[in-house]
């Protein structure tokens, strides 16, 4: 199941895709994507795919982020091992995963403008798979984490670059400028995902069509596994939390000379199995 947040006009909603559109289950049940997570409703709504027939077509909305308030966005930080080498710094990969924070409004919707602030021209683009949470818990352990992945989506993390470095062991400034990253189009419920998958799932970035970022999770250092382990020793993950499990080698600031993004740039990221999370940049 693909759920999704929208809006037509003045009209907000959230629904899922259904033969090539989308059925407004907020116009038929109410609550959101949300309130469904946290009351476990997904498995539910998977018998009523057939029962509703789509009420817009896939290009006839705004997308929105498909979570409009999650209470955690959890993004881990050079989690590839080609992006640890990417750095050239000599030194070893950690045992532990960075990890910092962003907020829901520094994120857009699938074909919504990613916006370069005034302040930078250093916008650069991160691809990346997200799980999302759908079973509470603390102090999981590895074995059962799968368990507790509701759905999985797409983010373009995107990151000012100069601004990630304004202060000494913080990069949470140059992560959170106002739509400067995205998420979406939509979540797709782990039930459509066997959860061996996971584990050699590729993700692909293009900027106006040009590959920049190409890798699978089998070069995860840290796999979604160790990741949910790690992160609720000292969070309590809710459903509805994010987390985004890091990006590939090839970012823009990676190349010499740097190649961040400028108004008019296209860039997607595709997850085959979730489905292409597509932005154009514009000036904020």
């Amino acid at each position: 199941m693909r759920l999704l947040t929208f809006q037509k006009d003045d009209y907000l909603s959230w629904g899922w895709v259904h033969d090539q559109g989308i059925v407004d289950a907020g116009a038929r049940i109410g609550n959101d994507v949300q309130t469904i997570l946290h009351n476990g409703q997904i498995a539910h709504l998977t018998t009523k795919i057939d029962e509703w027939q789509a009420d817009f077509a896939l290009d006839e909305v705004d997308y929105l982020p498909p979570i409009s308030a999650p209470e955690k966005i959890i993004c881990i930080g050079v989690n590839y091992t080609d992006r640890h080498a990417e750095y050239k710094d000599g030194t070893s990969p950690h045992p532990y995963p960075s990890v910092f924070m962003r907020t829901i409004d520094s994120l857009t919707g699938h074909k919504q403008p990613l916006l370069r602030p005034p302040e930078s021209d250093q916008l650069d683009y991160e691809g990346e798979i997200v799980l999302v949470i759908g079973t509470a818990g603390r102090r999981i352990a590895e074995k059962d984490a799968y368990r507790h992945i509701a759905a999985l989506t797409i983010m373009n993390e995107g990151t000012v670059r100069d601004w990630v470095r304004h202060a000494k062991f913080n990069v949470t400034q140059g992560k959170n400028f106002f739509h400067s990253g995205a998420i979406g189009p939509w979540l797709v419920s782990a039930d459509e995902l066997a959860s061996q998958h996971y584990e050699n799932m590729r993700i692909t970035t293009r900027v106006n069509g040009e590959v920049r970022q190409d890798d699978t999770t089998a070069n995860m250092m840290f796999p979604f596994r160790y990741i949910i382990s790690y992160l609720s020793t000292f969070f309590y993950l809710k459903p509805g939390d994010l987390i985004a499990t890091g990006t590939p080698n090839g970012a823009g600031a990676r190349f010499d000379p740097p190649r961040y993004l400028v108004p008019g740039d296209r860039v997607e990221v595709e997850v085959p199995l979730i489905g292409t999370l597509t932005n154009f940049v514009r000036d904020e």
